[in-house]
């Protein structure tokens, strides 16, 4: 009977014993387990390989070049990229020497360069020429109050590069909320430029904060890569080269501190970039733009302004020695001219057709042609009498209620109606009266070898054509 339960309380020690050790292995585990799926949940922030960073330290230089002045995150966006890539090349690009100065981390004056592009007497072209300082394959453009959280990013925007080299490669910032992707339609005959939304992330422009890359061969190849506004003016000029932007939308970049916050500041900055895209269109040539949303911006002459082109020698306008055709705002001030001038003439009752290149014209599209500079009509001298504007004009130049100008020219015996007292634009008005069945005139230029007389009857009765959005009389 002892025997029986010293057997039965050794079995419950051994079965105690069993529990206990299930117990801490049990507890054991879940402690490596729970272990494990910390180190899973933490963001995963790789420390790179010294060679990994030396690789974009010698690859790569970074251009911060849109920023200001007044209100800036530049010293906290340097940092950023340096400790990042401690020994990366940075250069600060700026159309005059930033004041306030400029701060920076301290022990980092090795890496960052300040350049001035102004002109200056004691500094060669070389030295304030940004590209003749690039040394390493690639470029990438940072904008002001960014911060990068990795190198990864540009590896992956390098690794993308490789792959279209002859493209740029842009991401996002993470506060983005839309970064519109835009493709330009350049006609620099007809001087305008066209956006429209791009249906794909590979487009010829883009609109909101974003970091790109590009290779420095195919920088050098732009006319002007660091005009300003930047970087839209870049994107017209790779446009025009047929380079596109790909953009990446799985590489981000973080905002740094919120600029530009009072009223003050934002009005400033409109001002600044207004002025800015003025000069950008003028530099290009660009007087018509035609935004995504169908708005149009006019950069070109109006009636407080020179026409766009100046004296005219041998019937050849300057823009056509440019290979150009005449530019569209000088096209919309003479349709409105010519509208005019009909109006006038046709409440005075004075018979009136088109003449020459103005005739071809509404022959061929109902407009002026592309390459015209004036408007020429034809009347019977008869009926000067009967408009008081041309009456009034014989004697002296007068302006109507309108604002336009007219007056006789000087080259001859025939009238001119202006745009205005500025802009020079104008309709010509040639008396013609009948000789022997013949309509002629006194007045005839060689270079108008288009000019001729013809019969009165073609004139009898008159006919009408659609002319600059008008019905005009013209021979039959």
């Amino acid at each position: 009977m002892r025997f029986r339960i010293a057997k039965i309380i050794t079995l419950i020690v051994i079965l105690l014993n069993l529990f206990v050790l299930y117990c801490i292995w049990s507890l054991f585990t879940k402690n490596v387990d729970d272990e494990q799926v910390v180190k899973i949940s933490k963001p995963v922030i790789s420390v790179p390989p010294t060679q990994t960073v030396k690789s974009l330290e010698n690859t790569v230089t970074v251009i911060i070049r849109k920023f200001e002045s007044f209100e800036n995150d530049i010293s906290k966006t340097v940092g950023s990229i340096l400790s990042t890539v401690p020994n990366i090349s940075i250069f600060i690009v700026s159309d005059t020497l930033p004041y306030p100065p400029l701060v920076f981390p301290n022990n980092t004056e090795r890496s960052i360069k300040i350049i001035n592009v102004q002109f200056q007497l004691n500094r060669s072209y070389d030295e304030r020429n940004p590209l003749y300082h690039v040394k390493t394959k690639y470029v990438a453009f940072i904008p002001d109050s960014s911060r990068i959280l990795s190198e990864k990013s540009l590896h992956s925007m390098i690794h993308e590069l490789k792959r279209q080299s002859r493209n740029i490669i842009a991401v996002p910032f993470s506060s983005t909320r839309t970064l519109d992707c835009l493709n330009i339609h350049l006609n620099i005959k007809e001087w305008i430029i066209q956006y429209e939304m791009a249906e794909s992330d590979l487009c010829d422009a883009l609109r909101g904060k974003h970091v790109f890359l590009i290779e420095t061969r195919t920088l050098k190849s732009l006319p002007d890569p660091l005009m300003l506004p930047f970087p839209d003016a870049l994107y017209i000029q790779a446009a025009a080269k047929g380079i596109k932007i790909q953009l990446l939308r799985n590489i981000i970049f973080m905002d740094g501190d919120n600029l530009f916050k009072n009223q003050h500041a934002q009005w400033k900055i409109q001002q600044i970039e207004r002025s800015q895209q003025q000069e950008m269109f003028q530099k290009m040539g660009l007087k018509k733009v035609v935004r995504e949303t169908g708005n149009v911006e006019w950069y070109g002459c109006n009636r407080d302004v020179p026409r766009c082109f100046g004296t005219v020698i041998d019937d050849m306008p300057q823009y056509l020695w440019e290979g150009k055709w005449t530019p569209p705002c000088c096209l919309a001030g003479l349709r409105r001219t010519a509208r005019h001038v009909f109006s006038r003439l046709d409440e005075a009752g004075v018979r009136y057709w088109l003449e020459g290149g103005s005739l071809l014209g509404a022959m061929r599209s109902a407009d002026i042609l592309p390459w015209d500079y004036d408007v020429d009509i034809g009347i019977f001298r008869d009926d000067i009498k009967l408009c008081p504007w041309l009456v009034r004009a014989r004697s002296q130049p007068v302006i109507d209620n309108d604002g336009f100008v007219w007056e006789l020219a000087t080259e001859g015996d025939f009238f001119r109606v202006q745009f205005s007292r500025v802009n020079h634009l104008h309709v010509d008005i040639f008396p013609f009266y009948e000789r022997n069945g013949t309509m002629t005139k006194d007045t005839w230029f060689p270079t108008h070898k288009q000019d001729r007389e013809f019969p009165k009857h073609f004139l009898q009765p008159m006919a009408s054509i659609e002319f600059v959005g008008k019905r005009s009389s013209c021979s039959k």
